[in-house]
């Protein structure tokens, strides 16, 4: 599933290529044929993200789209490709530029256009985006300090902390010594702090680059050059490998859904 730094430069793509112009709404697939008539020919207001949602204001009425484990949203200059198979949503525009642009949803767990009472239902039962300016942590923490439930859930859940996925779990954990075991009331508020601001940067550079990189340089096969394919993270989907750290054998296990990895001499409950 895409996480939040995804959503987050998929809504900045979005506002630089259509916000201003009228976009040409259709669902080739016809799922979303209501919902693209009312858009049709409307200008786009703004886009943006908050976690793993995706917003689309045409004033009055927004676009609401959850990628969720299978959906997926791309885009480009000129003609669009013909349309096959389940293309849930077609936009078409002239562009900032006059050229021709086209962007298509396919996939998504969400598609809706929504008022805005129903939009801020949405947000209000999300907890803060490490993405968002003025985020405050300290609202996840106070989540996190009463519950017996393992961190390594806690951060998985979106009314806890948003745009956290399994990735960016297994990655914080690992870089803080945490183990994915541990109850969130466990995790005092000094450890909290410097997990939220690492995550806020880690997140702040997987938009940047398009990709989410977690290790430190002084960790990887190649301190210099380019960085080998399989170097950017420590335990995500290592299991087996040696920990870049101490050696010990990356663990992997289901939680909540999701294949958790984590290094059992690092991590240690």
């Amino acid at each position: 599933m895409p996480e939040g730094h995804t959503l987050f430069r998929l809504a900045r793509d979005l506002r630089a290529t259509f916000a201003g112009h009228p976009v040409h709404v259709t669902s080739p697939q016809g799922r979303f044929a209501a919902g693209a008539a009312l858009l049709d020919g409307r200008v786009l207001q703004d886009a943006f993200s908050y976690g793993k949602h995706l917003f689309a204001d045409f004033g009055g009425d927004t676009l609401h789209v959850h990628l969720g484990l299978y959906g997926t949203l791309v885009g480009g200059a000129g003609d669009p490709p013909p349309a096959k198979g389940a293309l849930r949503m077609r936009w078409t525009a002239g562009g900032p530029d006059g050229a021709g642009v086209w962007t298509d949803l396919r996939g998504p767990t969400a598609c809706e256009v929504l008022a805005a009472p129903e939009v801020s239902a949405i947000l209000d039962r999300l907890g803060p985006d490490p993405l968002r300016p003025r985020a405050d942590g300290g609202v996840a923490h106070r989540r996190i300090a009463t519950s017996r439930t393992a961190i390594g859930a806690l951060l998985m859940d979106q009314s806890v902390l948003a745009g956290v996925g399994n990735v960016y779990r297994a990655e914080l954990l690992f870089r803080h010594g945490v183990s994915p075991f541990r109850p969130g009331r466990a995790v005092d508020a000094e450890l909290w702090q410097a997990m939220w601001a690492d995550l806020v940067t880690l997140m702040r550079s997987g938009v940047r680059m398009g990709r989410i990189v977690t290790t430190r340089p002084e960790d990887r096969s190649r301190r210099r050059g380019a960085m080998a394919r399989d170097d950017a993270h420590y335990v995500y989907r290592r299991t087996g490998l040696p920990c870049r750290i101490c050696g010990t054998a990356i663990r992997t296990e289901v939680m909540v859904g999701r294949n958790l990895y984590w290094c059992p001499a690092c991590q240690a409950v």
